[in-house]
């Protein structure tokens, strides 16, 4: 099976805020994060296609449009732009390093 995806996704699990024209500030949980955009988990419906805010990593907010739901766990697209962009690729090369490292470590039989 051949993946749609652009860039590679990380794992991510961390509390974040969602600031939605629907439900005000709403809080969550990460799942994994892409260059173009990241996955969560909340607790009250969001529909498809509203701009969100994400208060992410306590430097910047940015605004991401919810492109998927399945059950509790949504999936956003980023549709920031300069130092917000660069949080999110800085974030992803940082993740990456670490995940290759775990992957790295060898655990002998036994």
């Amino acid at each position: 099976m051949v993946s749609a995806r652009h860039e590679p996704r990380f794992k991510l699990g961390v509390e974040i805020s969602i600031r939605t024209r629907t439900h005000g500030v709403l809080a969550g949980y990460t799942v994994d994060i892409s260059e173009s955009g990241i996955s969560a988990i909340l607790k009250i419906e969001v529909p498809l296609s509203e701009i969100v805010e994400f208060g992410f990593i306590g430097r910047v907010n940015i605004p991401a449009m919810v492109r998927q739901r399945d059950c509790f766990r949504y999936g956003f697209q980023f549709i920031g732009s300069g130092a917000a962009q660069e949080v999110i690729r800085s974030t992803c090369r940082q993740l990456a390093v670490e995940q290759s490292l775990l992957c790295d470590q060898v655990v002998p039989p036994g």
